[in-house]
């Protein structure tokens, strides 16, 4: 009997790349704190999820080079964030702590998928060795 990766992690493959394109984008906030004019980002992770998830139930493939590829095409959830603190006069949205809190958080919900997934593996590994 064939072994279904797809059903056995489930969505977390996606939210593993979802949470690294969420540290990219805040990571780039952190680096242009002090751009003049410069506009926060930020990611909805529940919203670019859903997408992800309803992209996985599809199963939509591309057949032909031609064709849109409607993966990419598919807004990510990265936004303009609304600013938490007034403008410090040069135009420049992003708040550094708030950012670092925000990394951190990110972070942390990373490493707990990723020791989730670890955890499927060993016990796939488990069952196929038979142990």
């Amino acid at each position: 009997m064939a072994i279904s990766f797809e059903k056995a992690f489930g969505i977390h493959p996606a939210s593993l790349q979802i949470r690294a394109q969420n540290a990219e984008v805040i990571a780039g906030n952190i680096a242009n704190a002090d751009t003049p004019g410069y506009k926060a980002k930020g990611m909805d992770f529940k919203s670019a999820l859903a997408q992800a998830a309803s992209r996985q139930q599809t199963g939509m493939t591309r057949t032909n080079e031609k064709h849109f590829d409607v993966r990419t095409e598919i807004n990510n959830g990265v936004d303009y964030r609304v600013p938490n603190q007034p403008d410090t006069g040069d135009g420049n949205t992003v708040d550094a702590q708030v950012e670092r809190n925000l990394y951190l958080e990110n972070s942390m919900h990373y490493q707990a998928s990723l020791q989730f997934m670890n955890g499927k593996i060993k016990g796939l590994k488990k069952a196929i060795t038979g142990q």
